[in-house]
């Protein structure tokens, strides 16, 4: 299922990605800076919501206590938490 977030305390201010299971692919950033904001889609690309969470859950950018990778894994772990619950 495709899903889009909307980011906080970044320069990206929108994320979409498809999950499907726990299964991240095609995830795009709209917003913020281009070569970071390319180059995170490609290494996550087929990782699991655990994954990605471990990998670049919690970086932290100019202090601002998140970053668009912190944000894309709060992003997947919320998509996949109510994937779960509207089963």
């Amino acid at each position: 299922m495709e899903y889009t977030y909307q980011t906080q305390n970044t320069c990206s201010t929108v994320i979409k990605f498809t999950l499907t299971g726990n299964i991240v692919t095609n995830v795009k950033f709209i917003g913020g800076c281009p070569g970071n904001l390319q180059a995170i889609p490609k290494l996550v690309e087929g990782m699991t919501v655990e994954e990605i969470e471990e990998k670049i859950g919690g970086i932290n950018c100019a202090g601002r206590g998140t970053s668009c990778a912190d944000q894309l894994a709060k992003a997947v772990r919320k998509a996949y938490e109510e994937s779960k619950a509207n089963k």
